[in-house]
């Protein structure tokens, strides 16, 4: 089992091996792959005594033209770097470029972390 961070290798290039099994809080999470479908949210607990709301599903985008912000129902995933099999699937993740209603519009938040779409109109 490897910690992130520390090198398997010692100076000398001698093996290290890892002193104990991970603990509850180094565990990761699978990610959330925040589907194009009707709004669904999920509220998961976090350490510190905080919540994190997860987007399961969307179609609705906050878009951001200049000053003026507009609620845009998401159409379809156009581009998205993270994952060339994400525009197949319309799964949506921060810079992926969707068609809305009211243009094409790059995410810039984290739907996965926040529970919404927050997008900006690509010119």
């Amino acid at each position: 089992m490897k910690f992130q961070g520390r090198s398997t290798r010692k100076r000398t290039g001698g093996r290290r091996r890892h002193a104990r099994n991970k603990r509850k809080y180094e565990l990761g999470d699978q990610p959330t792959e925040t589907e194009l479908d009707e709004p669904r949210l999920k509220v998961v607990d976090t350490r510190g005594n905080t919540t994190k709301i997860r987007a399961i599903s969307t179609d609705i985008a906050s878009v951001a033209d200049g000053e003026e912000v507009v609620e845009a129902e998401i159409e379809n995933v156009v581009e998205n770097d993270a994952n060339p099999n994400y525009i197949r699937r319309n799964i949506i993740t921060k810079g992926a470029v969707i068609e809305t209603s009211a243009g094409e519009a790059r995410v810039t938040s984290r739907p996965g972390q926040d529970g919404q779409v927050n997008a900006v109109l690509v010119e």
